[in-house]
């Protein structure tokens, strides 16, 4: 496909000092591309920026309305042709951002989905039901390995519902951040920012029967070592144990669409359920904004309000009314 100069350059901004991904390049390319074809009716080759003007801004965010464009759509694009514009602004090519005056679509968020207490129980039981049968099927080379996989993923479980921990800080935990004795693991989140998440008893002891394994294989010994490891000593990975995942939600008979994040979202919101003050919620999700934190308050509120709906005898209305 040959683009304009303009529209070039720009590629090779975000390809070399945004050292932004192909995925997100070809994303920001479609939305411009598209805003040269529905408004200016031309192509990818159109290269006079400089004469579009505050109205084709607005002219766009209305053909993508009537073309049916969720909310969310809609501000991506929105947001790609700003930052193009800005772009040629800073480099001199144009003089005016005919996007920077626009208002935010306020998009609104989805509430988190969560798993109940009951369900959480039934994964954790799922586990070694899958690996029972595993063996029993010939799909683990050995029990032991089933044995060794089972505790590994019911402590993973376990870790990361016991400290809200997102499955890419469960699986950097190596033995040095760790402290059993006193129940807290040092996490690295977002931004390499640390913070102490909590182990609770649950999580402690299937910790301790997952390292005791570990030990006997000869593994974790330094204490730079990985906790969460594969069958072959090494740092598991996210994407193994998401597999893994999948075939537990299967023999627990569980929604397939649950992911380890859900386990972290129900952390915050079963704390909130039983009285855990917003701001403690916020530290030990590692949230550095409260807003983003509350949205779990809305979950809890939900929750709260389907049980009244189904509960109280006046929830309702009469028949007739």
């Amino acid at each position: 496909m040959r683009f304009g100069s303009r529209l070039q350059s720009f590629i090779r901004h975000l390809r070399g000092e945004r050292n932004a991904s192909e995925h997100t390049i070809s994303a920001y390319v479609r939305d411009i591309v598209e805003f040269a074809r529905l408004v200016r009716d031309s192509d990818e080759r159109f290269n006079n920026w400089k004469s579009v003007d505050n109205d084709q801004a607005r002219t766009f965010q209305m053909k993508l309305f009537e073309a049916g464009d969720c909310k969310r759509s809609q501000r991506r694009k929105i947001s790609a042709l700003r930052s193009f514009f800005r772009f040629l602004q800073k480099t001199g090519q144009n003089e005016a951002n005919p996007f920077g005056r626009m208002p935010p679509m306020k998009v609104e968020r989805p509430l988190p989905k969560v798993m109940n207490q009951s369900q959480i129980d039934q994964l954790l039981a799922a586990i070694p039901a899958y690996w029972k049968k595993a063996v029993l099927n010939g799909l683990a080379k050995t029990g032991e390995g089933a044995d060794f996989a089972s505790a590994r993923d019911v402590a993973l479980v376990e870790v990361i519902y016991s400290g809200g921990l997102r499955i890419s800080e469960a699986i950097g935990l190596n033995r040095s951040d760790l402290d059993q004795l006193s129940g807290v693991a040092k996490v690295r989140g977002k931004g390499k920012k640390e913070r102490f998440a909590m182990i609770g008893r649950w999580a402690n002891e299937a910790l301790t029967n997952y390292l005791k394994l570990c030990g006997e294989r000869g593994w974790g010994r330094s204490m730079e070592s990985p906790i969460f490891l594969n069958r072959f000593g090494e740092r598991l990975t996210a994407r193994s144990f998401q597999r893994n995942l999948k075939s537990y939600l299967i023999e627990g008979g569980l929604p397939p669409d649950f992911t380890p994040h859900k386990l972290r979202h129900s952390f915050a919101t079963h704390l909130l359920d039983n009285g855990a003050d917003l701001r403690s919620v916020q530290e030990l999700l590692g949230h550095q904004n409260l807003s983003t934190t509350q949205i779990y308050t809305h979950v809890s509120a939900e929750r709260m309000k389907n049980v009244y709906d189904k509960a109280h005898p006046r929830a309702h209305l009469r028949k007739g009314n």
